[in-house]
């Protein structure tokens, strides 16, 4: 992970590859959604990346004939790259803490995330409060909005 300062004094993590993101949050497979966070700026927002493969388990079900990720797990992937800026902006002493949803609001699905798309996922930070954090998230697909919504979760030890 190489940090460093930009112009307005906010930390730049310029990538968080996915054995640095295993450190940090608690999510396997098959539920780990996201594969690298491209771009970082420690308490205010992070780019996460999915890329979707037609070996996904849930495509076996969703809808085999028409695959389509489904959007809950779209929300899972902001929340999850929402969660390895939380631990990055927290430190190593915040690694593999658990992250809970409190809520989620505004969800909207604009367009279908196929095998072979790869996902942009960019969260930004709303609000925080000791350990909870509220974020706004949009998913994006070639430059176009796939999804968005607005989610709060609680971080806490195991």
């Amino acid at each position: 992970m190489n940090i460093q300062t930009d112009k307005a004094s906010l930390s730049v993590v310029s990538a968080v590859d996915i054995k640095r993101i295993l450190k940090m949050i608690p999510h396997r497979y098959p539920m780990l959604m996201v594969d690298r966070v491209v771009d970082m700026h420690l308490d205010h927002s992070a780019v996460g990346i999915k890329n979707v493969s037609i070996n996904e388990p849930f495509f076996r079900g969703h809808f085999p004939s028409e695959p389509v990720m489904p959007g809950v797990l779209i929300v899972e992937a902001m929340a999850q790259t929402a969660a390895v800026l939380v631990v990055a902006t927290f430190g190593a002493q915040s690694e593999g803490k658990l992250v809970y949803f409190m809520s989620i609001d505004g969800a909207r699905f604009r367009r279908p995330v196929t095998p072979g798309d790869r996902l942009e996922l960019h969260v930004e930070k709303i609000q925080s409060r000791a350990n909870v954090w509220k974020f706004s998230g949009k998913a994006m697909v070639e430059g176009k909005l796939a999804a968005e919504a607005t989610f709060a979760a609680m971080i806490r030890d195991k």
